[in-house]
């Protein structure tokens, strides 16, 4: 998949159509590598513009998405907010079809003149980069600054002019001619894959275009140019009338389980029935919903690296551990043998000597009266041969007993550690990943969290939803928020719901006038299901309760708490219905 320059064609397009002529409200920077800029639009709408110049998921479009933001704005955000604070969006432009976007301002300079600045989005994989120029194109400063160590064919440093990417050794798309492409075509051999020799020869233009452009002249995506004949010109510059024209269709292709696996400008029919094209109103809004479900876990990786760290090594050491502990109850099994051993010996203490290695005699105990060879320290008398074998036999009854209060010990603290690594799967904001670190830190785990200082905590955020018929529902990202949510903001008599055996979210109904009705109580329990580990699955057997049935034991793990007089439902929960029962 990529952000390719027929998709910035139409992204430029929209904001010509929807935010030219708007003016700056506000510039915040969420993450290192991405900005986003609240306009005021001619039509007295308020837009966000989203540009990542991330390695991964780069892009700029119009995102509804309402991020948290840093405390303490970083160096570039000053410096946007210093030169474009209040400043007017004329356009933007697409320089010569390169994955360039310019956006142009009428701002001020530092006497109060009026002057044109310009923020410059190269949305180019790993070499993205955002950058702010002067009138004269000089440049200001840049998310990435690139010296000469960094790159010896282009420097991106305040005080050098701006310059174009270097231009590479293929045709532009929407300049060349069909006397042109002939030329190319015949250059190229007849057998080469009809995607590869558009790739190839032309920028801008991605691989599932490019198999989607095969598909459409050949039937399939494998295609080479023999095969597709003169199909591969007519649907090529039938994809460059949409690009010029601007009529374009945002789709994106999911998958037998709903994730999305490929976007683009035009409808994609080349990945078959097994998967669901599904196309948008707007590039935007299309953008926006691919990269909100994959974006997530690249997110969580990178903001929650130290987390997962502690936890997978906190995971394999009790796992490790816990292993090691039933092997040694296993061993303590041997302890009834030992004192049959022992008391063989002292019914038999006239037979034994001191110096014997071994003693066989009958088992008194056993049906069949069979011979038993007991091993026996030569340097030891019979009287302390028995005793030894019962000391053996005290010592391992006694493991046996604490052995299984330590497994029971291991076993406790590896299902909160999967507790936590549960809340990370939801966790949404730097708030989250800063209250799960401030509850690793108070459950012992401080000493293997690099730099970590403890933070005055705000009272936490908990989720909110609403039912059809106008209830509220809250619900916990995290075991802080659980603990909150149960022991201080709910009341006695609403409803409490946990996913039955696994970890997951406490989901609250809250019901002030009597008892809620069937479909509050579903629609809770879905709630409940889908912010578990039972999320994608069918049946989930959910748990419900009044909160005053539920008690948290003293001293026990953040999260952990007990009920009685339950019921359970089995739901299965929809991620379309919780979305749209969620207040933002």
């Amino acid at each position: 998949m990529a952000f390719d320059a027929g998709m910035l064609a139409f992204i430029v397009k929209e904001i010509n159509n929807k935010a030219s002529n708007s003016k700056i409200e506000k510039i915040y920077q969420p993450e290192y590598d991405e900005i986003i800029i609240n306009l005021r639009c001619e039509d007295r709408e308020s837009r966000r513009l989203l540009i990542n110049a991330g390695s991964n998921n780069p892009r700029i479009c119009f995102s509804s998405e309402n991020k948290e933001n840093p405390q303490v704005p970083p160096m570039f955000c000053m410096l946007l907010r210093k030169h474009l604070a209040g400043a007017k969006l004329i356009g933007a432009v697409q320089p010569e079809f390169e994955r360039v976007a310019m956006l142009e301002f009428s701002a001020f300079d530092e006497m109060g003149f009026s002057t044109k600045k310009y923020l410059i989005c190269e949305i180019m994989g790993k070499y993205s980069n955002l950058i702010l120029a002067d009138a004269n194109k000089t440049i200001l400063g840049a998310v990435k600054a690139v010296d000469f160590t960094t790159s010896q064919k282009r420097q991106v440093l305040p005080g050098m002019r701006y310059e174009m990417p270097p231009k590479q050794d293929k045709a532009n798309p929407m300049e060349i001619s069909e006397t042109e492409f002939d030329t190319i075509w015949d250059d190229a051999a007849a057998d080469v894959r009809a995607d590869k020799f558009i790739t190839s020869s032309f920028i801008g233009i991605s691989s599932a275009v490019a198999r989607e452009i095969s598909y459409r002249a050949a039937g399939h995506t494998d295609a080479n140019l023999r095969e597709c004949g003169s199909g591969l010109k007519r649907e090529f510059f039938l994809l460059v009338d949409e690009i010029k024209s601007g009529d374009g269709s945002a789709s994106i292709v999911f998958d037998e389980n709903n994730k999305p696996v490929e976007y683009a400008f035009i409808k994609l029919t080349h990945y078959g029935r097994s998967m669901k094209t599904v196309c948008y109103d707007s590039m935007s809004e299309m953008i926006e919903i691919f990269f909100e479900t994959r974006s997530h876990g690249e997110r969580l990786k990178q903001r929650a690296a130290d987390i997962l760290r502690l936890l997978t090594n906190a995971e394999n050491r009790i796992v490790k551990k816990i292993s090691l502990q039933n092997e040694e109850l296993a061993e303590c099994a041997e302890g009834e043998k030992f004192k049959l051993w022992a008391d063989l010996i002292t019914a038999n203490m006239h037979l034994v000597k001191k110096g014997d290695i071994e003693a066989e005699v009958v088992n008194y105990y056993s049906e069949d009266c069979e011979n038993v060879k007991i091993p026996l320290d030569k340097r030891l008398s019979p009287s302390q041969n028995a005793q030894k074998y019962y000391k053996k036999y005290t010592k391992s009854k006694t493991a046996k007993c604490e052995l299984a209060k330590q497994i029971e010990i291991s076993q406790s603290e590896l299902d909160y550690i999967r507790t936590v690594f549960d809340s990370l799967t939801r966790a949404e904001t730097e708030a989250d990943f800063s209250e799960i670190r401030d509850e690793l830190y108070h459950s012992g785990y401080a000493a293997k969290m690099k730099n970590y200082s403890v933070k005055k905590q705000s009272a936490p955020a908990v989720m909110k939803f609403k039912t059809d018929n106008g209830l509220t529902v809250l619900c916990g990202r995290n075991n802080v928020q659980n603990d909150y949510l149960t022991t201080k903001l709910a009341d006695k008599m609403d409803w409490w719901f946990h996913v039955k055996n696994m970890p997951g979210s406490h989901a609250v109904l809250v019901a002030p006038d009597g008892e809620p009705s069937e479909l509050d109580f579903t629609q809770a329990a879905q709630i409940a299901a889908y912010y578990s580990k039972g999320a994608d699955g069918k049946n989930v057997p959910v748990d419900y309760t009044l909160v005053k049935n539920v008690k948290k034991p003293s001293g026990s793990k953040p999260g952990f708490v007990i009920y009685t007089t339950n019921w359970t439902a089995y739901v299965t929960p929809d991620e379309e219905t919780i979305k749209r029962l969620r207040v933002k």
